[in-house]
């Protein structure tokens, strides 16, 4: 398949090289191939001309249309020598090839070389190899080097011309490869960080529905006054606990899809903040918390969640910016968790301990803003540093049960 000369690039200057470089040649070749069959080979000003027209014109179409311009100029360049072989000879003449023709047809094999396929390219050197061939024989007095020259100069400019094309074409291949590699690595990481925030969400909602098929069982042992109706309702409302524990672990099982059998420990929460904090710390970023104490009433999903985010992004502190001032703080107004991690640039000039990061740091984190229905905010400062800014949601607080007056209040 043909590809265009050049690749397309961002700036017009390159895309337009091609063209201003076709424009160069003809306008060299045209006057020269002229003046060289006018002058040394004494062909008339009519024919020279249409000759010279024939062999160098359609040096325009190289951009585009070289194979085309082929088919132009070789037979041209054969009609060319057949004329020159009418005049008289003279002591320096070159032929069956002229050298302003030669040298152009070299630059027409170099266009054709860097477009078309090798089959095409095969088929044209055959067929000037044969054309040299064919007219060395018809005058084997007259021909000289340029009947061997073409062909092996041309082998050479065709075999240029091939490698650079295929080291172009390999080099687009590459960068497409590295963007659908890249596009798959972002959704790998997407899907695993989904796969792990089930896996955590089953922890959180486990811990409940154990606790409702546990008060459920045992509502009938508590409250003896209870009805045979109410009794059995209870009793399904434990069956039904259970049974959605039981697809909930099989679906776990399926999320983990690699025989292990998961973390044991408990998720951790905002109450475990400090010790990541001073753990960073101790890594040699200096942070510090910021966190308003007996900080209760938080979901289970949301607690895990902030805890997350703020992990994630001193982890990025840490590789991205080692050294940098950290200044985390974590609030709420009541309605909202509000969570701030602030990383100012390094203090001297260091080289990051990753450089070639790719972000998906920030996908677990949207994922989980997501997940709670808040908003994530994340970008560069202007003083160099780095903002992560997240506000989760909380449930509205039951408004506290009006005290019952006592019988013996007035």
């Amino acid at each position: 398949m043909a590809e265009p000369l050049s690749a397309p690039g961002p700036k017009r200057r390159g895309r337009f090289l091609p063209y201003a470089a076709v424009l160069v040649l003809t306008a060299l070749f045209l006057p020269v191939t002229l003046v060289n069959l006018r002058d040394q080979y004494g062909i008339g000003g009519a024919v020279a001309a249409t000759l010279a027209v024939a062999q160098a014109g359609p040096l325009l179409m190289l951009a585009h249309r070289p194979l085309r311009a082929w088919w132009i100029v070789f037979p041209a360049d054969v009609v060319g020598a057949l004329v020159i072989l009418g005049q008289p000879a003279e002591k320096y003449d070159v032929w069956p090839w002229p050298p302003a023709p030669l040298i152009a047809y070299l630059f027409l094999l170099l266009a054709l070389a860097l477009r078309e396929p090798r089959r095409t390219l095969a088929a044209v050197w055959l067929a000037t190899g044969a054309a040299s061939l064919v007219l060395h024989l018809a005058g084997p007095d007259r021909s000289n080097g340029s009947a061997l020259l073409l062909p092996v100069f041309g082998a050479v400019a065709l075999v240029i011309g091939a490698a650079v094309r295929e080291r172009r074409v390999a080099q687009r291949r590459l960068a497409e490869q590295e963007t659908v590699s890249e596009a798959e690595r972002a959704r790998r990481t997407l899907l695993e960080e989904r796969t792990r925030i089930a896996r955590e969400l089953h922890d959180v909602v486990a811990h409940h529905m154990s606790v409702i098929t546990v008060q459920a069982d045992s509502a009938p042992y508590r409250l003896q006054e209870l009805s045979d109706e109410a009794r059995e309702e209870f009793g399904t409302i434990a069956a039904s606990a259970r049974e959605s524990l039981a697809e909930m672990r099989r679906l776990l099982v399926v999320l983990r899809g690699d025989g292990t059998e998961g973390e044991r420990t408990p998720q951790p929460g905002l109450d475990r903040l400090q010790q990541l904090v001073e753990a960073t710390v101790r890594a040699g970023l200096p942070a510090e918390l910021s966190m308003p104490a007996g900080l209760d009433g938080v979901p289970p999903a949301v607690d895990l969640s902030a805890y997350r985010i703020v992990q994630e992004a001193l982890a990025n502190a840490v590789r991205h910016a080692p050294g940098a001032p950290t200044r985390i703080s974590v609030g709420t107004d009541g309605a909202h968790l509000t969570v701030l991690v602030v990383n100012g640039p390094p203090r001297q000039p260091v080289s990051p301990l990753e450089t070639a990061g790719t972000g998906h740091g920030l996908v677990g984190m949207r994922e989980r803003v997501r997940l709670t229905g808040g908003t994530l905010d994340t970008g560069p400062l202007p003083d160099g540093g780095f903002r992560v800014a997240a506000r989760l949601p909380l449930p509205p607080k039951e408004p506290p049960a009006p005290a019952t007056p006592s019988p013996e209040d007035p």
